[in-house]
């Protein structure tokens, strides 16, 4: 069977809605980031729990709603809502919205998290660029699929755009960060020794998500950028307990603040506009 069957009654409904125009860039909105899709012209929705090729299940701060939109006069997708592995789900069903992209013709992705902070100069409501990453979740999208899993991740993330994202976020009084982002399963938040352990081997910030999805658009030739919104210190850095509900709130207050930067990030880097990865 081929993996795109169950992702063809959502292809049809969007293409059905909307039109056979490819779309451009899609973005997976992380937890707390919901409320972006306000920046943009929305098109179409088509909620997950309709179609067999979204897997089952919710978290906290996502509504499950892919959004057909238009930003700067190009079509593309907002996934607000993504999957964990501590669903119960595989790397490759956590990954699903990458693929369903692909299927609509994006060839950019723009990765969204919520993050905690293991380096002393990020704070809580600061905003990272993630120049690459450490997978610690013990599985990829890519298991089980032969020759074709044997994927070079060494220009992984678009970094060549880093410098134009600077750029943009300074003119929007924000300090755009960069670092490592590490993944790995949840739901629990890390103990203190695994946080020193995350900060020696390298890792900026720390996540339960997007790494599947970005090993996702690798496999797919996707220009990949991920930004990381820090939620609150890796445990153990404060004397205050981690809890889910003032994670959220930290992400959405933050969100508020900088939500025009993705729009205007989006505008520069029209597929069109930007140079190949080197």
């Amino acid at each position: 069977m081929s993996l795109e069957n169950p992702l063809q009654p959502l292809l049809e409904d969007v293409e059905r809605t909307t039109g056979k125009e490819p779309f451009s860039t899609a973005v997976i909105l992380g937890s707390g980031f919901s409320n972006l899709v306000d920046h943009f012209e929305i098109l179409a929705e088509f909620p997950y729990a309709r179609y067999s090729c979204f897997p089952l299940g919710t978290v906290a701060g996502h509504n499950c709603t892919l959004y057909a939109a238009r930003c700067h006069g190009e079509r593309i997708l907002l996934f607000s809502g993504r999957f964990h592995l501590y669903q119960g789900l595989t790397s490759f069903e956590a990954a699903a919205p990458v693929r369903i992209a692909a299927g609509l013709g994006c060839r950019r992705l723009v990765l969204t998290c919520a993050v905690g902070g293991l380096r002393n100069d990020l704070d809580p409501g600061d905003l990272l660029w993630i120049a690459d990453h450490i997978n610690l979740q013990g599985d990829t999208p890519l298991r089980g699929m032969g020759d074709a899993g044997f994927l070079d991740l060494s220009r992984l993330y678009a970094n060549h755009l880093f410098p134009e994202a600077l750029k943009l976020a300074a003119k929007h009084d924000f300090e755009l960060k960069k670092g490592v982002l590490a993944a790995v399963p949840g739901p629990n938040y890390e103990t203190p020794a695994e946080v020193r352990m995350l900060r020696t081997l390298g890792a900026d910030v720390v996540s339960m998500s997007t790494v599947p999805e970005a090993i996702q658009a690798g496999f797919y030739g996707m220009e990949l950028v991920g930004l990381a919104l820090v939620a609150n210190p890796g445990a153990g850095l404060t004397n205050s307990l981690l809890d889910h509900s003032s994670v959220m709130a930290t992400v959405r207050s933050a969100v508020a603040v900088s939500g025009c930067f993705l729009p205007d990030f989006l505008a520069y880097g029209s597929t069109e506009s930007v140079a190949p990865s080197s």
